[in-house]
Formats: C-alpha cells, sequence, structure tokens
C-alpha cells in the first residue's frame, strides 16, 4: 500500500471516527449491564473522552497557531501519549489505586495524576478560559490560604501533592468524581437523543415546521422562535445552541417581516434561555439535581415540565404583546413544508414520548430508557430516509448518503459528550478545591446566620451571591456551586430540598442571561447585527415576569414538590401570575394613559397576590380575577395597539424560505 493511501486512511475525520465508536460501543455496553460501576467506567473512559477532545479541539485549530504545524502536530501526540499511558495505568491498576492505595499512593500514581490534572487545566484553559482562571486562584488560594488577613478566608493551606491526588487518583473527587461519571452516563445516555436528531436533519425540519405552526398573522411570525427553541431545547439543554441553531434561521425572518434587530435578538435570546429549563434535557443541571438528591432523574423532569410550561407560556404572551405594537395585523403566506420534514418532525416528537413513558410510565431505569428511545428515533429516521431517497427518489435527500448520516451522528454524540465531560471535570476540580479550603463550610454557615435573623435577607444574599457567580461562569458551575453553598443553609432553616434546588436551579438559569456576560445574547445580537447591550436589555425585559418565578417558587412550592393535582394547580397559578406581569409591562387596556396605568397597576397587584400569597388557597381564589384581567386586556390590546402603517418585508419577500436539509449549524455546544 503506498504512502497516499495510508494517509487517506488514517486522516484526522478518520482517527476521530475511531475513538468515537469506540467510546459509543463502550458507552452503550455499559449502558446495557452497568458493569463495574460509573467511577470504574469513568476511569477507563474518560482518556478515549479526553482524546477525543483534543481531536476536536486540533481539527477546529484551538492549540497554538503562534508555533509551527509540526511542532504543534508533535505536542497533539504528546497530549495523546499522556491520555494513553492514563488508560494503561488505571486499565490495569484501578482495583489497587481506588482500594488498596486510597491515601498511600506510588510515585507512578502521582505522576499519572499531575499528568492528567495539567492536561485538564491546559485544555479548559483554551475552552473554558473563566474557569480555568478561577481553578488557578484556587489552587494558589488552597495553598498559600494561611497568608490571608481577612479570617473569613483564611485557612491552614495544603500541599501541592494533595491538590493533585485529590483531583485525580482519588476517584471520589476532581476529574474521575461524581461530575465525570454523571457526564459519562446520564448525560450521555441522553446526548444520545440530539445526536441521532443532528444527523438526519430532523432540527431544521422542526424549525421549518414551527414557522408554519406559528399561523399565517405577521405578528405571529416571532413565535417560530419560540416553538422552535421549545423544541430544539428538549434535546439540546443549551441556550446559546438555541441561539446559533434557532437564531439564524428565526432572526433574519423577523426582521423580514419587520422587527428591528435588537427585539428580534432578544426575542431568541429569551426563548433559547428556555433550553436550559425544557425537559426532559434542562441543560445539565438537571442530571446534577437528580444525583444531589438522590432521585430518579424522571422525578426531575416531572417538575422541569411546570417551570417550562410557566416559562413558555409567559414569554410566548409577552412576545405577541410586543408584536401587536410593532407589526400590522395582516396576513402572511406560510412556508410550504416538504413531507419528509414533517415526517422527521414526527418521528422526534414521537420519540420523546417514547422516552417519557419508558420513564414515567414502565419505570426503566434513565440510561437504558434514553438509549431505547435513541434506538427508536435512530431506527425510524433510517427507515424514512430510505423510503424517500430509493422509493420516493426525493431530490431533497438525492445527495445525502445514509453512511454520512450516521457518521455524523457518531461525531456529534462524541463531540458533545467530550466537550461537557471536560467541562464537568474541570468543575469536579473547583469544587474539590473549594471542599479542601473549607470555603463551602464557611460560607454556608454566614448564609445560615443570615437566615436566622431573616430568612428573606438570605434569600436575597443567595440570589445575589448566585448572579454574581452567573454572571462569570456557565450555569452547570453556578448551578454546582449553588447546590454546595446555598442549598444547605436553606435546607436548615426548613425550606424543601426540592424547592431549594429549584431556586438554585433557575437562579443559574438567569446567570446566562446576567449582563455582562450573557453568552445567548451575545450571539443572538450578532446574527441580527445588533447593540448586544440593547438585545439583552430587551431579553431581560421580556423574562423579568418569568424571572420573578425564582421567588414565587418558595411560596408555590407544590408547583415543584409533590407532582400531581396540587402542582397542576399552582403551575396554573404561577402561570396565570406571570402572565398577568407580562401584560402589565407591556399590554394596553385603553387609549387613556391615567386609566390604562390604574389598570395594570391593579393588574400587577392581583397578580403579585397570586405569586406570593403564602396561602395557596387564597392565592388560587385570586387567580381567576387576572385570568378575566387577562382575557379583556388581550381582546382590548388587540384593537388598539396595532401601528397603522403596514411593514413591508424586506428585499420584496413576501413568505420564509423552508430551510434546506442540514443546514442548521453542525458544531454548537454552547456555555452548559
Amino acid at each position: 500500500m503506498r504512502v497516499k493511501d495510508l494517509k487517506e486512511i488514517f486522516n484526522l475525520s478518520n482517527v476521530i471516527l475511531v475513538f468515537a465508536a469506540i467510546q459509543l460501543i463502550w458507552l452503550v455496553w455499559y449502558f446495557y449491564t452497568g458493569f463495574g460501576g460509573p467511577q470504574e467506567l469513568v476511569a477507563h473512559l474518560m482518556s478515549i473522552t479526553l482524546i477525543l477532545q483534543i481531536l476536536f479541539m486540533y481539527r477546529r485549530d484551538y492549540f497554538y497557531k503562534w508555533l509551527p504545524p509540526r511542532v504543534n502536530d508533535l505536542i497533539i501526540l504528546f497530549y495523546i501519549g499522556i491520555c494513553l499511558y492514563a488508560f494503561w495505568h488505571f486499565w490495569w491498576e484501578f482495583e489497587e489505586v481506588a482500594i488498596y492505595r486510597q491515601g498511600s499512593y506510588t510515585t507512578e500514581d502521582f505522576v499519572v495524576g499531575l499528568l492528567v490534572f495539567l492536561l485538564v487545566m491546559e485544555l479548559s484553559r483554551m475552552v473554558h478560559p473563566i474557569l480555568f482562571w478561577v481553578n488557578m486562584v484556587l489552587i494558589f488560594y488552597t495553598l498559600w490560604g494561611y497568608l490571608s488577613p481577612i479570617d473569613f478566608f483564611w485557612h491552614p493551606g495544603t500541599s501541592f501533592y494533595r491538590i493533585v491526588t485529590s483531583s485525580t487518583v482519588e476517584f471520589s473527587t476532581g476529574i474521575y468524581g461524581i461530575y465525570g461519571q454523571i457526564a459519562l452516563t446520564l448525560i450521555a445516555a441522553f446526548l444520545l437523543l440530539a445526536a441521532a436528531a443532528q444527523g438526519f436533519g430532523a432540527q431544521s425540519a422542526m424549525i421549518n415546521v414551527m414557522r408554519r405552526l406559528a399561523g399565517r398573522s405577521r405578528q405571529m411570525v416571532p413565535q417560530t422562535a419560540v416553538l422552535g427553541s421549545l423544541s430544539i431545547g428538549m434535546i439540546s439543554g443549551s441556550g446559546s445552541a438555541n441561539a446559533v441553531v434557532v437564531g439564524s434561521i428565526t432572526i433574519p425572518l423577523m426582521k423580514r417581516y419587520g422587527l428591528p434587530g435588537a427585539f428580534a435578538g432578544a426575542v431568541e435570546t429569551a426563548a433559547s434561555m428556555g433550553g436550559l429549563i425544557m425537559p426532559p434535557m434542562m441543560g445539565v443541571g438537571a442530571f446534577l439535581m437528580s444525583q444531589f438528591l438522590g432521585v430518579p432523574y424522571w422525578d426531575v423532569v416531572v417538575r422541569g415540565f411546570s417551570l417550562a410550561i410557566v416559562y413558555y407560556g409567559t414569554l410566548a404572551l409577552a412576545v405577541y404583546l410586543v408584536c401587536v405594537r410593532l407589526l400590522p395585523s395582516d396576513s402572511v403566506a406560510a412556508p410550504s413544508v416538504p413531507l419528509y420534514d414533517r415526517i422527521k418532525t414526527s418521528i422526534f416528537f414521537l420519540s420523546v414520548l417514547f422516552l417519557v413513558y419508558h420513564l414515567g410510565i414502565l419505570g426503566t431505569g434513565e440510561l437504558l430508557a434514553a438509549l431505547y428511545a435513541a434506538s427508536f428515533m435512530l431506527v425510524l429516521l433510517i427507515i424514512a430516509f430510505l423510503y424517500f431517497k430509493y422509493v420516493l427518489k426525493d431530490p431533497a435527500v438525492a445527495d445525502q448518503s445514509l453512511i454520512n448520516n450516521l457518521r455524523l451522528c457518531l461525531e456529534t454524540h462524541a463531540d458533545m459528550t467530550s466537550y461537557l465531560t471536560l467541562l464537568l471535570a474541570t468543575l469536579g476540580i473547583m469544587i474539590g478545591l473549594f471542599t479542601v479550603t473549607g470555603f463551602i463550610n464557611r460560607m454556608g454557615g454566614m448564609l445560615l446566620n443570615l437566615g436566622a435573623w431573616n430568612i428573606l435577607a438570605m434569600i436575597f444574599m443567595a440570589y445575589v451571591f448566585g448572579w454574581l457567580v452567573g454572571a462569570g461562569l456557565p450555569p452547570t458551575a453556578t448551578y454546582i456551586i449553588g447546590a454546595v453553598v446555598i442549598v444547605q443553609p436553606l435546607v436548615s432553616l426548613g425550606i424543601n430540598p426540592w424547592v431549594a434546588h429549584f431556586f438554585v436551579f433557575l437562579l443559574s438559569v438567569w446567570g446566562e442571561l446576567s449582563p455582562p456576560t450573557s453568552l445567548t445574547a451575545a450571539i443572538s445580537s450578532r446574527i441580527a447585527e445588533a447593540s448586544f447591550m440593547r438585545t439583552m436589555w430587551e431579553a431581560l425585559k421580556l423574562c423579568l415576569p418569568i424571572t420573578l418565578m425564582t421567588f414565587a417558587i418558595f411560596t408555590r412550592s407544590e408547583m415543584v414538590v409533590t407532582p400531581g393535582w396540587t402542582q397542576v394547580l399552582n403551575t396554573a397559578a404561577m402561570l396565570l401570575g406571570a402572565s398577568g406581569l407580562a401584560f402589565a409591562m407591556f399590554g394596553s387596556y385603553t387609549r387613556n394613559f391615567a386609566a390604562d396605568v390604574a389598570l395594570r397597576l391593579l393588574l400587577t397587584a392581583v397578580s403579585g397576590v397570586v405569586l406570593f400569597h403564602p396561602n395557596d388557597t387564597f392565592a388560587l381564589s385570586v387567580s381567576p380575577l387576572v385570568l378575566i384581567g387577562l382575557v379583556i386586556g388581550i381582546l382590548r390590546h388587540r384593537v388598539i395597539s396595532p401601528p397603522a402603517a403596514r411593514a413591508k418585508p424586506v428585499n420584496g419577500e413576501s413568505e420564509a424560505e423552508p430551510l434546506p436539509a442540514g443546514s442548521a449549524v453542525q458544531d454548537v455546544k454552547g456555555e452548559y
């Protein structure tokens, strides 16, 4: 065989494919058997996952551009060599390291741990720079905390040896700890659905279908962003990923029909943020919550649906009210949706129902349920593809290949899994260092003392703390820090653990939107060609009624505590209260300014009672008043608010073109 032929075989894409296949086969085998447990799985598979992350980063040119290409190649080989060395060591020495040598490691154990620690830190420096610098500060603080002049931050310090071993070879903490285990079990299992949908273009198909469902009124066109992000959010679990995949279509569409760029970007930003709340993925926070609470993942999902209903219901109303002011009510032509897109969308939602059936009715374990649902989706997508390509000979799939689609599925899963594994491994280091220094205990003690004085003051301080953390860190990191710092003081003061965790969970979601570092708003504003600050400000206004859900969860706690009819009633009350506030912000009752303000203030007061009154019976009895006020208000708003002038489509276009198959951004993970 010629050297040229060998180079074609052993190229970067094929190497990625091989390691991706190894990872997937290993994971599927583990999902079926559970052999060895999550700790052994991560000890072995972490090396393969890090190799994949290195290769994906290398393909995206993440590495050292100031060095010659050949030097970069050698560095990559060295990094991969570290991973293979760690794989070999833990393959043969896992039992000895995990059981018999705990606390008395050999020199080789320490060397392996040190190499993996430095590698993860270096990769995080390139992919998660903020987390890297937080960890660097924590390392210095862990080593020399005894130098702190402030008593609150003082601790006796520890050795670099302890930092390395606690982050690696102890296995219970750090890189190989609980967070890495969640990444390669629960998260990797559910990402199979996202990979299957991405490989066959189901995401782009859903956006086309949602545009059709949004309606024929110009004022309803922006609901495409809401419906599209809701659908994609079921499997993406990322605000920024939603903004790229959905926003690249919906933002130009909204501008085409007359919406200002900043507001179009804000609508997509707010809609995309719901991807962090929308079950069954709910970002990464839901998987972590199930572990913190020690409950099945389905228990989190069934409560998460309440949050998602309130979020998207209120957002859809707010967007509609604003669009009535900005756009005329004339009809527009709805796009035609190819049959193949409708079939793929149906398969997607059928697979989600299949997943819910296994989790909620049959009681199937999370790993197997996700595997069954992903397999179900993949088989149906393959059948549909073959039918349209070879039986119907549909031109839309004429240039597509089954092998390429399956390869895209495989690479998408490997890419997303390796990215999130690196993120959670980095967070494992962070939380481990927080624990070693005792900072978590001191911060928790401070909040507990504040709560003993006034619980409202404690909740407010916890919110401020979460907002500050969320302004600089991704939602996953914010939730983990909040869960270990905030939850226990709240529970100690009598707050239900479910309420405490969902409070922190919502804090982490709003942290992604917090000024000045909202990645989702940055992406949306870039697509909209609008001001970042204006886009973020408009998104914050759209989300303000929903933000209050973060605090109302303490008074309407049955919404997340006890699934059943009580949950339904409290969810309905929360939705009405938040919708009432949305109308008070964006709607109008009358053209008379004074009367309109008075009526909206009255609706605000009644909605506040529904949201925040501590007596459930009284709050629920008042909620019909909000409903009446909303119905009357929406009918009046539709009459008095539309602009007189007809907005003209840009470039003379009268309707949206359907999204071509495979045009959605393929390589998107976002900040989880």
